[in-house]
């Protein structure tokens, strides 16, 4: 209420000892707070220099009514806070971020805490507004049985655990699941052979690959556990689910590729330039099967006729409206990996790691998923549980530096121990 949180944090800190100024951005304020503060000994300045020289800045400009960026002088004042050696502190979320999307529309602060109250808001976790937000810790002030249903999930890894595919006593490697593979072309080889890669270290009990001679000639040296048909995915055996995309290019030969595999009776997951064919229209999305889509933010755009910078502005709107007028569940990839299914909250995937932004990465997400998808997983458990072991595999492999795309592969397994906590 008119930044009252702010100045009782800051009469907090008055008392013991630290010295404490308040900025005040506009013509309201919370009267008792100042009061406070000033009694406690801080006090008002419109001096800007004292964020230069601070250890602590305590951002109570908005509140989570907050729309657009930051007018001035609260804009000013945050550009200050960012250029100082301060650490930047938020209230509940940092101002100029929109609490329900993660918009940042104009100026915003940059916190390197954010200490939310009651609950945790779709804004501190969606980007760009969950860059702004910094670490994120709550305060439960007792608000849980009024929330009503959430907008927004974010799996922890005990979730995940509960969703772990495992196989039974009596299981083989048919019950266990069978993925079949469509990907990589003569001129994308590699794509084939990183999905196939992944696929087999998901837990599912068997690989099927189905392409051009010569990517099945690079899957046969990498993997020869798996079950490799040169020719149409159509008469490659039985599967329990699909992968079709990654590196298939967009010819006409990929384009029957991938109508098999969508007039299946099975679970499919497409990527990649499967998106790229079903966004031109050249095959149409027409099917009751389980579906998972898992575009990134060009992909989604040019399916949903928007343009890229704006799905990245409004990623939660973007991702939630394709997967419902679509009606297939949507994994949009990216700096925050949002999975949507119509009717569902989207889930926020919180592991990864910028350096996953690199060639192939996708490719191996796409055979983790799709394998999961053939053990029985729903698509939005499927995909949520692929970005969630994805992203932890990449922390794990990478430990902080850059790592190519098939290191991921290995990483898989350690990633489900950690998550199984074996």
């Amino acid at each position: 209420d008119n930044g009252g949180d702010a100045l009782y944090a800051g009469t907090r800190l008055a008392r013991r000892g630290a010295r404490v100024d308040a900025l005040l951005a506009g013509s309201r304020v919370h009267e008792a707070g100042l009061a406070a503060l000033r009694a406690a000994g801080g006090r008002v300045t419109d001096d800007l220099d004292v964020l230069d020289a601070a250890d602590l800045v305590v951002d109570g400009l908005l509140g989570i009514g907050g729309r657009g960026g930051l007018r001035e002088p609260a804009a000013d004042f945050a550009a200050r806070a960012a250029g100082s050696a301060a650490t930047v502190v938020a209230v509940d979320l940092p101002s100029g971020v929109d609490a329900s999307t993660g918009e940042v529309r104009g100026a915003a602060v940059r916190a390197d805490v954010t200490v939310t109250f009651g609950t945790y808001k779709p804004g501190l976790f969606v980007d760009p507004g969950g860059e702004y937000a910094g670490v994120v810790e709550f305060v439960d002030i007792g608000l849980a049985g009024d929330l009503g249903a959430p907008e927004v999930e974010v799996l922890q890894r005990s979730d995940v655990a509960a969703l772990l595919p495992y196989p039974g006593r009596e299981s083989d490697k048919y019950r266990r699941g069978v993925v079949g593979v469509v990907a990589g072309s003569d001129r994308f080889p590699g794509a084939g052979v990183l999905a196939v890669g992944a696929a087999g270290r998901s837990g599912a009990g068997m690989v099927r690959y189905s392409g051009p001679t010569r990517v099945a000639d690079l899957v046969r040296a990498h993997w020869p556990d798996a079950i490799v048909h040169e020719g149409m995915p159509a008469d490659a055996g039985r599967v329990q689910a699909w992968v079709v995309g990654p590196g298939l290019d967009t010819d006409q030969i990929a384009r029957e590729r991938l109508t098999q595999v969508l007039a299946s009776g099975v679970p499919v997951l497409v990527d990649a330039d499967g998106l790229n064919l079903l966004a031109a229209g050249d095959v149409p999305l027409d099917r009751s099967a389980p579906t998972l889509l898992t575009p990134h933010a060009g992909e989604l755009a040019r399916l949903a006729g928007a343009d890229r910078a704006d799905v990245e502005a409004r990623r939660l709107q973007h991702v939630r409206a394709l997967a419902g007028r679509l009606g297939v569940t949507v994994l949009l990839k990216g700096s925050t990996t949002l999975v949507a299914a119509p009717g569902d909250p989207v889930r926020v995937n919180p592991t990864g790691t910028s350096w996953l932004a690199t060639a192939g990465t996708g490719d191996v997400l796409s055979g983790l998923a799709g394998a999961l998808l053939a053990q029985g997983l729903a698509p939005r458990d499927a995909g949520s549980v692929g970005a969630y072991l994805h992203g932890l595999a990449a922390r794990l492999a990478g430990d902080g530096a850059p790592i190519p795309a098939a290191a991921l592969i290995p990483a898989i397994s350690d990633a489900w121990r950690t998550v199984a906590g074996t």
